[in-house]
């Protein structure tokens, strides 16, 4: 076999950086989340709906009016303290970071009393065959 030519170190590192193993792979910037854009004061449409709708919810926290009023969190916490000063909402639980309320229903009114005829037991609700 004939030798092989004598190739110099530059050579090598050029042939090896050309080379299609030499390439590094190009990571992807990655998925940017859409930035919110919230309102830092209420206009009169969305105090409206605050008014109206919010009172109305099962579960009233300040993540929930955030995201469904698309208001600042800030402003958050400051509509829920005046829907709580109006006797609108009322309080589950409190905890420093989340405060969690609810609709407020008829909470001063005593459990009505049964319809007298109510816990008298009917016939015929066990289904099974009558003997002969």
């Amino acid at each position: 076999m004939a030798p092989k030519p004598q190739v110099s170190k530059e050579a090598k590192a050029l042939a090896a950086s050309n080379s299609s193993k030499g390439k590094k792979k190009k990571w992807s910037k990655g998925k940017m989340k859409e930035k919110v854009n919230n309102q830092v004061l209420f206009d009169q449409p969305t105090y409206d709906k605050l008014l109206a709708e919010v009172p109305k919810y099962k579960l009233i926290t300040q993540s929930v009016l955030s995201d469904r009023l698309r208001i600042n969190g800030s402003l958050a916490r400051a509509a829920i303290r005046e829907l709580l000063e109006k006797n609108l909402i009322r309080a589950v639980a409190t905890h420093s970071t989340q405060l969690i309320y609810t609709r407020a229903t008829n909470t001063d009114e005593a459990v009505k009393p049964e319809k007298e005829g109510k816990g008298a037991k009917k016939g015929g609700g066990g289904g099974g065959k009558a003997k002969e």
